[in-house]
């Protein structure tokens, strides 16, 4: 975000002189601002500030989204070549994500050409307008998808592997401490069971134990300089996200907490999960990091180039808390006891 504000205020103070004059005016937004500055990026700074002239001025009076569309149609008559060359650079980022929805749902989303993405869209409308149920046609559309994506009648008969950690006492015994997916976030414990009983699919459990004293995932080792296999999915299991205080982007990369160049293991003890771009913020000069054991979940202590340190704990696993250690008085009383007894054994 800092990177994005810091961008956004060189563009407008060296380029943009009129859309600066409207946002301090308090005439538009700085949401409006950035539209225009990220439409204009792939220009010239003589087409920009073309543009900058033509459309500061009546920003005020003008919307999002004929900010937006007026600024492409100014930019691609100064310049169509750019316009052209980042829509090619556009395509080459294709993508489909997911993110986390409320309620246990998911958003899946697909980054797409426009008219691949438009065709998409209006084939599952037109199958879905086709089936006359109780169902919605937003319904029918997403359970259309889903069939079309997995090739089955039903989302639940994909054999494929959903990363899904619980307790022993949610999975057999009826308890109620939720489970959770790595990177999606919290499923209830009933939900839980359902996926897996309900399954037409092969289920496969496999164990991670926790220590009972403070809760952390039992530690796997391996001797290769690189994080892989069973080591790699358990970090990614035990870390969720990233571990960058107050950054939650999905785990893309598995870090030596203290680098393999200075002598750190390839262990779960010196691994850690983070996004791409804290793993390469981390090995700018000024950030060190170091593990902390023996204080809880496993702990990540952080200093940045300002010299201030921040913590970072792994998520507890689902199931109860850890016994909290016994209070000065419980300890008072259990040596009270153990002291009676001998003394009455003495005599």
């Amino acid at each position: 975000m800092g990177s994005r504000h810091l961008g956004l205020g060189r563009v407008l103070t060296a380029e943009m002189p009129a859309t600066l004059a409207a946002l301090c005016a308090g005439d538009v937004t700085e949401w409006r601002a950035t539209i225009l500055a990220r439409e204009t990026a792939a220009l010239s700074a003589e087409h920009r500030a073309a543009v900058d002239a033509e459309l500061g001025p009546r920003l005020g009076r003008m919307g999002d989204r004929e900010v937006e569309r007026e600024a492409k149609a100014l930019a691609y008559r100064l310049d169509p070549a750019s316009v052209v060359n980042r829509m090619r650079g556009a395509v080459k980022n294709r993508r489909v994500s997911i993110r986390p929805g409320p309620e246990s749902m998911v958003y899946l989303s697909g980054y797409l050409p426009q008219r691949q993405g438009i065709a998409c869209y209006a084939t599952l409308r037109k199958a879905a307008s086709l089936i006359g149920d109780e169902r919605s046609l937003a319904q029918v559309m997403a359970d259309l998808m889903i069939e079309r994506l997995t090739g089955k009648s039903a989302a639940e008969d994909v054999a494929t592997e959903v990363v899904l950690v619980v307790d022993d006492e949610t999975l057999l015994g009826g308890g109620d401490a939720p489970g959770r997916v790595p990177g999606v976030g919290p499923a209830p414990a009933s939900q839980v069971r359902d996926w897996i009983r309900d399954s037409t699919a092969p289920v496969w459990l496999r164990r991670v134990w926790r220590r009972p004293a403070d809760g952390e995932l039992i530690a796997m080792e391996s001797r290769r300089r690189v994080f892989e296999g069973q080591l790699r999915k358990f970090l990614i299991v035990r870390d969720d996200v990233c571990r960058t205080p107050w950054c939650d982007a999905v785990i893309k990369h598995i870090d030596h907490v203290v680098p393999a160049a200075e002598g750190g293991r390839t262990s779960a003890e010196n691994g850690q999960g983070l996004c791409e771009a804290c793993n390469y913020a981390k090995e700018a000069p000024g950030w060190s990091a170091q593990t902390a054991p023996g204080s809880g979940p496993h702990t990540v202590r952080i200093t940045t180039p300002t010299g201030h340190t921040h913590t970072s704990r792994a998520p507890r696993p689902p199931g109860a808390p850890p016994p909290k250690p016994p209070g000065v008085d419980a300890m008072c009383s259990h040596l009270e006891r153990r002291l009676a007894i001998i003394l009455a054994d003495a005599a």
